[in-house]
Parts: C-alpha cells; structure tokens; sequence
C-alpha cells in the first residue's frame, strides 16, 4: 500500500473521531458551566435567606438610630428640666455619640455610601447642638430650657432635618432589597 492512500484512509477515520471528540468536549464543558452556575445561583439563595433579614434589621437599626438622634426626638427624650445648659449640652452629646456607637455595627450591612451619610447626620446633630450652645448669650449661666429653645429654633431656620439625607439613603437601599 503507498503512503498517500494510507494516509487518506487513516485521516477518513481519525478526522470524524476528532470532530467526533470536540463536540463532546463542547457539550461537556456547556453542562459543567450550567452545573456551576446552578450551584452558584443556589448558594446565593441560601445566602440571602440567611443575610437578608439581618441587613433588613441592620435598616431598621439605622433608621431608629437616625431618628432618635434628630433633635426633635432627642430633645423630647432627654428632658431639659433643672439642667443647666452645660450639663444638658453634655448629655445632648453623651446620648447622640452613644446611638452612633451602639450602632457602630450596623455599618457591615449597609452601603458606604449611606453610612458616610449616617456619620454625617450624626455630625449634623452635634454640630447643630453645640451651635446653639455656643450661640447663648451666657452659656454657663443658663438653663438647659434656653439651649433646647436655641437648638428648636436652629431646626426651624435650616432648609432640612440634619438627619433627612441619610434617613432617605437608607430607605431608599432597604427597599432596593425587594
């Protein structure tokens, strides 16, 4: 037998089983992708049944956070009675410093983006409270009633609540989730 003839009849059976062997590899390597894809696709599933109601909470956190420390909220809870305005403006700081840090936590489950606004807010607030303190005739003469009315009086001149951007932020992620 010459060469060139046994070369053709080895390439009439080698060239089908190669094409034979690509197509397989082909469907193959397709069904091992669609297999990872379906477990991935799985895995994440699983993920957010067990992470979605703890960032739902971290939200909630977060908005209860940012509305206690708005300076209609606080100033209600903390009363002003028989304080004078240094000792209320230290508790003023005390309690708007303490939320933050109770909540410091929560920052894993919300965006960068929106806790840069959550600190902000809270810097809001106790640049607010220390304005009015420092905005009294006679700070250390008078009486957490006046640094209150200051602070009432501040939150109605400004154009928005030092905690509504934030509040808004966070709102507008947790309904993202849904």
């Amino acid at each position: 037998m010459d060469s060139p003839a046994y070369l053709f009849e080895l390439l009439k059976i080698i060239l089908p089983a190669l094409v034979v062997a690509g197509a397989i590899y082909l469907l193959f390597k397709q069904y091992l992708d669609k297999d990872q894809q379906r477990r991935l696709i799985e895995l994440r599933l699983a993920s957010s049944k067990e992470t979605l109601p703890l960032r739902l909470q971290a939200y909630e956190r977060v908005v209860l956070m940012l509305e206690r420390i708005s300076p209609n909220n606080v100033l209600v809870r903390l009363s002003s009675a028989g304080q004078s305005a240094p000792d209320y403006h230290r508790l003023l700081q005390q309690e708007i410093r303490a939320e933050y840090d109770h909540n410091l936590s929560q920052q894993l489950y919300v965006s960068a983006d929106a806790w840069v606004l959550v600190k902000e807010a809270k810097e809001n607030v106790l640049t607010m409270v220390n304005r009015a303190f420092h905005g009294l005739p006679n700070p250390g003469q008078a009486r957490g009633t006046e640094l209150a009315k200051r602070i009432l009086e501040g939150l109605m001149t400004d154009a928005a609540e030092p905690t509504a951007q934030a509040l808004a932020a966070v709102k507008h992620e947790a309904f993202g989730l849904f």
